[in-house]
């Protein structure tokens, strides 16, 4: 996008010239001359759209050099641009895109071994290293839910630890469900991921998983599948198996205690990028996203992946109108194909619940400028830079493909993140042009604002200013910057969200099948 995008001009801004719309960087009144030669006709918002020239009805609105939608009915020059006049389809209703599979997928310049960028870090027994030190209490079933959190707010109340100050915190990772389900079904092997995922991410230091005991989701099995034996960082009880609420929550606290001096062995050490794996998400979007802070965060991926490390794209219903970019980046057609098939299930998931895929976006985003699916979609796909497609994951699927992947989520930010951790990002970064409110213990998240009237009304909320982008402040440039702090944060310097405490309660598998 750096290469297309036009400097602003004044208040307003071209980001190709094939465009057939401009943006507007500040409230367009009637009868301001713009830059492009147009006279605006109707009043457009900032971050919103208006037309350059006319544009027939039932021909594409482009914005990117892209497809974002068609027009309703006739736009004149100077028109504002947004639902009212542009929608989804064609003449014929369909949109159609050739994916040429693997065509555009150019292998990135990878720096030395020797000369990577380094960060502080905990080297785990099994190789993997984190960004945090937690211990974290996982619930199998939503009927241990309270247990977990009594016993977190117990240590927390006792004050041991202040005594351990290389542990991040006692995080209860409770949900809503582990019981009425097909045990044979979609729903309960995400689940299961999703729960292993977490127990093995590199940011906690010793993990307690609590049930009930009569669940589904039985403890007992989730062990003798992935060979799990219990140690001094990994115990696991239930409920009725213990004798009650009370004994629970004390065998809980005490296990705890048993596993802070051992957690606390763990000591930061100097390893080099490659060992970041970053989840890369966006919510609350809006006109200036796919200009500012998603094509900056796009450079500071394509800096990790030539650092030999991993960046997750991710949100599935938020790339669709966009896979088309992502399939000319795949490896091989096998992985560009596996990006369509997750499209096409998210197509018959959407109609079998009465839905459409342009459900999206929301209220908020609308506000902000973004029109239809494509829109934010072609927006959000910046995220992941420019590098190849190496792999294609389902909802919490361990990682294990270096470079630029796509994992299968909702758009549902903490349902979308949650699953990204449980693949092993151990660090987060977050574009938001509305001001999210998010967090997600136990990895760190960094929170980019898009443009620079929200990140002065929320400073305390927003960890980078991306607008100066449009007032002229190159993507590169920025994208360094986000790549610089994703280092310093990896090594322990406190985000935002952490520092206002947010985490806790971001923990959300996702939920995909029946409920029994």
């Amino acid at each position: 996008m750096s290469e297309t995008m036009t400097r602003p001009q004044g208040r307003t801004l071209l980001l190709n010239a094939e465009d057939n719309i401009g943006v507007a960087l500040a409230n367009l009144e009637i009868g301001t001359e713009t830059p492009q030669g147009v006279t605006i006709v109707r009043r457009v918002p900032r971050g919103h759209k208006f037309a350059v020239r006319g544009i027939r009805a039932g021909e594409a609105v482009i914005k990117f050099g892209q497809i974002i939608g068609f027009a309703k009915d006739a736009i004149p020059p100077g028109d504002w641009v947004h639902e009212h006049n542009c929608g989804m389809g064609g003449a014929d209703g369909s949109l159609t895109h050739d994916y040429a599979f693997a065509e555009g997928a150019i292998a990135p310049d990878m720096v030395p071994v020797a000369q990577r960028a380094t960060f502080e870090g905990y080297r785990r027994a099994n190789g993997k290293v984190g960004t945090r030190n937690y211990i974290g209490i996982l619930t199998s079933v939503n009927c241990s839910a309270t247990v977990a959190k009594f016993m977190a707010e117990e240590i927390n109340r006792s004050g041991i630890l202040a005594d351990y100050p290389d542990i991040d915190g006692v995080i209860p990772f409770v949900h809503g469900t582990g019981c009425a389900m097909d045990l044979s079904g979609e729903g309960y092997q995400i689940f299961r991921r999703t729960q292993w995922g977490y127990t093995a991410n590199p940011n906690l230091g010793a993990a307690l998983l609590v049930g009930l005991g009569c669940e589904a989701f039985q403890i007992g099995k989730m062990k003798e599948s992935y060979g799990l034996t219990e140690t001094d960082t990994f115990q696991t009880m239930t409920i009725q198996e213990i004798g009650g609420t009370r004994k629970m929550i004390d065998w809980g606290v005490e296990r705890i205690k048993e596993m802070l001096p051992v957690a606390a062995r763990a000591r930061r050490e100097t390893v080099d990028a490659s060992e970041l794996t970053l989840a890369l998400q966006c919510g609350g979007s809006d006109g200036y996203s796919g200009i500012t802070a998603n094509p900056a965060l796009g450079v500071a991926a394509d800096i990790l992946v030539r650092q030999g490390g991993t960046a997750i794209l991710s949100e599935t219903p938020e790339i669709y109108g966009a896979e088309h970019l992502l399939t000319r980046r795949a490896v091989s057609r096998e992985v560009g194909e596996k990006l369509i098939s997750r499209i096409k299930w998210w197509e018959d998931y959407t109609a079998r619940n009465h839905g459409e895929m342009n459900n999206n976006p929301s209220p908020g985003n609308k506000l902000g400028g973004l029109t239809t699916i494509l829109e934010k979609s072609l927006g959000a796909a910046a995220k992941g830079g420019t590098t190849p497609l190496t792999a294609v994951y389902e909802y919490a699927e361990p990682v294990t493909e270096k470079g630029f992947v796509f994992m299968d989520t909702p758009g549902f930010d903490p349902v979308s993140a949650t699953g990204q951790v449980a693949g092993g990002a151990n660090i987060l970064a977050f574009t938001t042009g509305r001001g999210s409110a998010y967090g997600c213990k136990p990895v760190p998240s960094i929170k980019l604002a898009t443009n620079s009237d929200m990140y002065a009304r929320m400073t305390e909320d927003m960890d980078i200013n991306c607008g100066d982008i449009v007032e002229g402040v190159s993507i590169e440039a920025k994208g360094q910057e986000i790549f610089d702090l994703l280092l310093r944060v990896a090594s322990g310097e406190r985000t935002k969200s952490e520092n206002l405490g947010y985490g806790d309660n971001e923990f959300v598998p996702w939920q995909v099948g029946a409920v029994m």
